[in-house]
C-alpha cells in the first residue's frame, strides 16, 4: 500500500479570488479566514477575494495564500481524508506544518505575515531573481559561485528548472554566464526582492526571534524540511529550520525524490495552480497526482483516498 502526501504551492501561484467557493461554501473554510485574520488585522478574505493591488505585494501574498491553503486543507480533513507525510515549497512549508500541527494556526498566521514583512523590508530595491531551464544544478551552483557578487541558487524545482537570486547586478552576470554554458532559456522573475538569498539572513534573524516565543509540537504526520529535504519528525529543530528557510535554498527535487523513496506514490497539491503538479512530472510520472484549488476538485479526492 502506497502512501499520499499533502503539498502546498508557494508564492506566485496567487490570484483574485483563490479560495471564494469553499468560503461561501464550508463553515470550516470561513473560519480559517477569520482566525488568519484576527491573527493578523487584516480583512484576510477581502484580500483574497476582491481586486486590489496588494496581493502580488509579498507581505500580503503571503498569508492570502496561506490562509487559503489552510482553509481548503481543513474542508479536506472536515471530508474524511488524511495522508502520511506533508510538504510545502516556500511559504508553503506553512502549510504543510498546519497540515503536520506542528502550532496553532493563530501563531502560524502571525508568523507568515510577519515572514512577509521581513522579507519584503530586508532588500527593498536591487535585488533579483531569474529562472534558469535547461542546465545541470552543478554547472549553476559553479558559476553562481565564480560569479563576483551574492548570487546563489534560490530553489531547485525539479530537473532542469532552477531559480537564482542575488544582487541585480550579480544575478545578470551569472545569467551570461549561463547562456554561454548552455541553458536553454533565463526567465527573469517578476519579484519584490531576492527571495532565499544571504542577502535575507536579517529576515530569518528577526523571524528567528519571534519563533522563540511560539510553542510548537512534535509533528503528527512527518513534513519535510526545505533547507534539509528530509522529513522532521519531532519539535526539537523546527524553530531553526524555519530561521534558515527565509535565505537558505529550497530543495524542492530532493524532497519529491525523497518522499518517492519513503513510498509515496499519491501527491496532492492543495491551494492555487498546479505548479508543484508540474514540477513532480518532471520527477517522475509513476504516480497519482491531484490538485484541490476550487470546491468541484473535491470529487477527483475519492478515485485515490
Amino acid at each position: 500500500m502506497g502512501k499520499t502526501a499533502f503539498i502546498f504551492p508557494g508564492q506566485g501561484a496567487q490570484y483574485c479570488g483563490m479560495g471564494k467557493d469553499f468560503y461561501e461554501k464550508f463553515d470550516i473554510a470561513r473560519k480559517v479566514y477569520g482566525i488568519a485574520g484576527e491573527a493578523t488585522g487584516l480583512d484576510v478574505a477581502g484580500l483574497c477575494f476582491t481586486e486590489n493591488d496588494r496581493l502580488d505585494v509579498t507581505e500580503y501574498t503571503q498569508i492570502a495564500m496561506l490562509a487559503t491553503e489552510v482553509a481548503i486543507l481543513e474542508v479536506i480533513r472536515e471530508q474524511g481524508y488524511r495522508a502520511d507525510c506533508c510538504g510545502g515549497l516556500s511559504l508553503g512549508e506553512y502549510g504543510a506544518l498546519a497540515a503536520a500541527g506542528v502550532m496553532g494556526l493563530p501563531d502560524l498566521f502571525r508568523l507568515i505575515r510577519s515572514r512577509g514583512v521581513y522579507m519584503q523590508e530586508a532588500y527593498p530595491t536591487g535585488g533579483a531573481m531569474t529562472a534558469v531551464l535547461g542546465l545541470d544544478a552543478d554547472v549553476i551552483r559553479s558559476i553562481c559561485e565564480d560569479t563576483e557578487g551574492i548570487v546563489s541558487i534560490a530553489n531547485d524545482n525539479c530537473p532542469g528548472q532552477i531559480v537564482i537570486t542575488g544582487e541585480e547586478g550579480a544575478v545578470q552576470a551569472a545569467s551570461d554566464r549561463l547562456k554561454d554554458a548552455g541553458a536553454k532559456r533565463l526567465v527573469p522573475l517578476k519579484v519584490s526582492g531576492p527571495f532565499h538569498s544571504a542577502l535575507l539572513a536579517g529576515a530569518g534573524e528577526k523571524l528567528g526571534a519571534e519563533l522563540m516565543g511560539v510553542e510548537v509540537k512534535d509533528p503528527t504526520i512527518p513534513y519535510y524540511s526545505n533547507v534539509e529535504a528530509v522529513p522532521v519528525t519531532d519539535s526539537s529543530r523546527v524553530k531553526e529550520l524555519l530561521t534558515r528557510q527565509v535565505s537558505g535554498t529550497v530543495r524542492w527535487r530532493e524532497i519529491m525524490e525523497h518522499m518517492l523513496a519513503d513510498g509515496v506514490d499519491t501527491f496532492v497539491e492543495i491551494g492555487p495552480g498546479k505548479t508543484l503538479t508540474g514540477f513532480l512530472r518532471k520527477i517522475s510520472r509513476d504516480v497519482t497526482v491531484r490538485n484541490v484549488a476550487v470546491v468541484e476538485d473535491l470529487d477527483s479526492l475519492s478515485e485515490c483516498l
